[in-house]
């Protein structure tokens, strides 16, 4: 029997977390050739997360836990459990059920059709967001894709279930600053992607807004690529090419015809241009610096507060 891990970052998910264990109880019981097991990682909550996570684990002897000492982030929730995980096989998934168990059996089977990796997607039609946020997620894969050599599709979730070995391949990369959706893909594993039908959440609210969407589609551009950077020289490039041009015509245009314009409207837009420029610039290199400084700190990615369950042995 092949044993099966369920990592399920949570961050104040104190309403839900008993549907969803209830849920995705009804779910594995239609697969008893599997055994499955929960690690559920608080990740600093506010509200009474740790005490039903404490509760379920009384009730059903196959919950564990792991709860951190304040908020580190649904990327470090995601590497805790990765790293106490020692199943055959690894699903990640969220508690609020927008990730259905429903899709266990079909994600499974890909394995056994012989995946390193079933990942799932959401169809575009069935997005319901703000028109902003999804022309905003439509962009931030356009970018990624095209910036990076890291391929994902549109939609791509972190719902989907892996092989140990990709697991640990996974925890190899020890950045603080972790992108998974796209280390899941950077490993290189063969991955089946399946789409599904987006679900709405019935039970509390979301803890993400735009701003925390904008700051997580830069960490991912920032993570695997440095195109970036080369659009800064880039734009130097051309900058200096046009101003170059712009001298030559102006010195041509004095000794032809004896005229020298003030252009002080003329000025005053080429150093505004100028300056939003070199403050993009620097923008940019601090982007990269700033990940640089935090990295060569080497602080841990998460620090255990109380948990029911040991690191997996490597």
């Amino acid at each position: 029997m092949k044993t099966v891990d369920i990592i399920v970052p949570c961050y104040n998910e104190e309403e839900v977390l008993p549907e969803f264990i209830r849920v995705t109880n009804e779910v594995i019981a239609t697969l008893p050739e599997y055994s499955f097991r929960y690690i559920l990682v608080n990740d600093g909550s506010k509200d009474k997360t740790l005490l039903t996570m404490i509760k379920l684990a009384k009730e059903f002897d196959n919950v564990k836990y792991i709860s951190f000492s304040r908020n580190f982030g649904k990327e470090a929730a995601m590497y805790a459990g990765l790293e106490h995980a020692s199943a055959d096989l690894v699903i990640v998934m969220d508690a609020d059920l927008q990730h259905p168990p429903a899709m266990f059996p079909q994600m499974l089977k890909g394995i056994e059709e012989g995946h390193d990796c079933c990942a799932l997607y959401r169809e575009e039609k069935e997005r319901k967001d703000g028109f902003l946020r999804r022309g905003f997620s439509k962009l931030f894969f356009k970018m990624q894709n095209s910036m990076s050599s890291v391929k994902m599709p549109y939609g791509a979730v972190d719902f989907r279930v892996m092989t140990k070995q990709m697991v640990d391949a996974i925890l190899s990369m020890s950045e603080v600053q972790r992108f998974s959706k796209g280390i899941f893909c950077w490993v290189g594993f063969d991955t089946k992607w399946i789409p599904y039908e987006n679900v709405e959440r019935t039970i509390g609210t979301s803890s993400w807004n735009f701003w925390g969407l904008f700051r997580y589609a830069i960490d991912g551009i920032t993570s695997f690529s440095v195109s970036p950077l080369k659009f800064i020289f880039v734009l130097g490039v051309i900058m200096f090419i046009i101003s170059g041009i712009g001298m030559l015509y102006i010195a041509i245009k004095a000794i032809v015809t004896g005229e020298i314009g003030s252009g002080y409207a003329t000025t005053v837009c080429v150093e505004l241009l100028i300056g939003g420029i070199i403050e993009l610039s620097i923008g940019i290199i601090g982007e990269y610096l700033g990940r640089v400084f935090i990295e060569t700190k080497r602080r841990p990615i998460y620090i255990a507060k109380v948990k029911n369950i040991e690191k997996a042995e490597k």
